[in-house]
């Protein structure tokens, strides 16, 4: 199993959702995350300048199979994607033990 958290544009959270429910990823978490970016300098709109050092983001936390982690990773690679500074990052890391609540199932049962 993989746990697969991305953090991306908040303008682009719709396509994403909608990204991982057609590729069959039904549950995940996510959370707004303020992060500190690579670029040093404001940028300027309609005469205001705005900082960048402090970027507004969306946290995408999901845990998947083995089978699901390509394609959750591809979903999320095209939805997300805007050719822009700041597009966001994906960290993908082993989970050892998934456990159900409700069930007590553990393993991909319990994450499916």
């Amino acid at each position: 199993m993989k746990k697969i958290e991305a953090i991306i544009r908040k303008s682009k959270f719709s396509e994403v959702r909608d990204a991982l429910h057609a590729v069959e990823v039904n549950f995940f978490s996510y959370w707004d995350v303020t992060g500190v970016g690579n670029e040093k300098e404001g940028h300027v709109y309609r005469t205001i300048s705005y900082s960048t050092t402090d970027i507004q983001r969306r946290c995408v936390s999901i845990v998947v199979s083995d089978e699901f982690e390509e394609r959750t990773i591809e979903a999320i690679l095209k939805a997300a994607y805007t050719g822009n500074v700041g597009d966001g990052k994906i960290f993908v890391s082993d989970v050892q033990e998934t456990y159900r609540i409700r069930t007590s199932e553990k393993g991909s049962p319990a994450i499916n």
